[in-house]
């Protein structure tokens, strides 16, 4: 399979990355109420221990809405997938030192994480967006983390809502490929025997 059909692949499988940031935002919300309306400690256990179950509620969701919830055995990122899926774990290390250091820094430092995990999603989607996204969350995450001080929580919403409309962007961008490919750019299909 040739890269562009496996990108092609992976954005149609996976709505543009429509479930998955929905997930994400009303995890970051959640974890935004909390801080607001709770402690800070459940606001940030929400977050870590929460982001375990964002695969697997993207999965469902994607079921739910007649989205296949994994690749073809053909398509080579499927692997690229799975390694980008662990970036972001493996980097909460960074964001707790920050937070130890200072508080307020978690969701600023979070942002900026959350930034970079974006980054290889311009090449595994084949779209420009993610890297956009990935600008705009490491941008807030820096302002807000060295300039603008407007409260523990104001990373959380920010996020949310970014979340939030770049998951309608790539859900736009995905539905109106299907409804209208350019040619050359249709899925191979499956050899049949007769």
């Amino acid at each position: 399979m040739e890269i562009v059909h496996a990108q092609r692949e992976v954005r149609s499988a996976y709505l543009g990355g429509f479930i998955g940031q929905l997930v994400s935002a009303a995890l970051w919300a959640g974890s935004g109420a909390l801080a607001v309306w709770g402690t800070r400690r459940a606001a940030i256990l929400f977050l870590v221990l929460g982001g375990v179950l964002i695969y697997p509620l993207t999965r469902i969701g994607l079921r739910l809405i007649g989205r296949p919830s994994k690749l073809s055995a053909e398509n080579p990122l499927s692997s690229l997938g799975a390694q980008v899926a662990f970036v972001l774990p493996l980097s909460l290390p960074v964001v707790g030192a920050a937070t130890l250091e200072r508080l307020e820094w978690f969701y600023p430092t979070f942002m900026v994480v959350l930034g970079a995990h974006y980054l290889p999603f311009v090449f595994l989607y084949g779209m420009r967006m993610f890297a956009v996204l990935a600008g705009v969350l490491w941008t807030l995450g820096i302002l807000l983390g060295t300039h603008l001080v407007f409260g523990f929580s104001l990373g959380a919403w920010l996020t949310a809502v970014v979340l939030l409309l770049f998951a309608f962007v790539g859900r736009a961008v995905v539905l109106r490929e299907e409804r209208s490919p350019s040619p050359g750019s249709e899925l191979p299909q499956p050899a049949t025997r007769p």
